[in-house]
């Protein structure tokens, strides 16, 4: 099974991304992210053996608890750059511990063969992805226009397992378990 560990974004999160989203779509046709799939993805996993699930869920259980986290949804880019870029994504501040949950997730996951990424951990979330050419020209006019691109701040009190789900339609997120940031 395909699977990633990540952070939910709160309804309140998705309900300012939502009204931005409105704005935007019509702008460019590209591959929009659902909303209820947005998240912040601490270390994508990949295809894992159900058989040894059990096994990934204690790991992912042991790894050091940052405590809570408060993080904010703050402004606008793509990857790789604004040139040519990929992905359309919405920026995220978060304190240190949150490279830390990345770190870590990762080391928990080195330990039983997953491969560890090699680009650093660079927190974003998702609205859209560019899989062929296409003009943004209009879109990135309207970004600019934009009166503020600060979407909210939120608390996070756990980060979670996720099964991904490949579909025509886009993917499909489920949450396999739940792990709390503090004791």
């Amino acid at each position: 099974m395909r699977l990633f560990a990540g952070l939910d974004l709160p309804y309140e999160m998705r309900r300012n991304l939502e009204l931005l989203l409105q704005l935007l779509k019509p702008l460019a046709r590209i591959q929009w992210s659902p909303l209820d799939n947005l998240h912040l993805t601490t270390k994508f996993i990949g295809d894992f053996p159900d058989a040894r699930l059990e096994e990934l869920k204690s790991a992912l259980a042991a790894v050091p608890r940052p405590g809570g986290l408060r993080i904010a949804i703050r402004g606008l880019g793509w990857f790789p750059g604004a040139g040519r870029p990929r992905v359309f994504v919405a920026g995220i501040q978060a304190p240190p511990e949150l490279a830390a949950l990345a770190r870590d997730t990762a080391l928990a996951c080195a330990a039983l063969g997953i491969a560890r990424e090699e680009q650093e951990f660079r927190p974003h979330l998702t609205l859209a992805r560019i899989r062929r050419p296409e003009p943004l020209t209009a879109l990135k006019t309207e970004i600019s226009r934009l009166p503020s691109v600060d979407f909210g701040v939120f608390q996070v009190a756990s980060f979670h397992l996720y099964r991904s789900q490949l579909q025509p339609g886009g993917s499909i997120y489920t949450k396999l378990a739940s792990f709390p940031l503090a004791l």
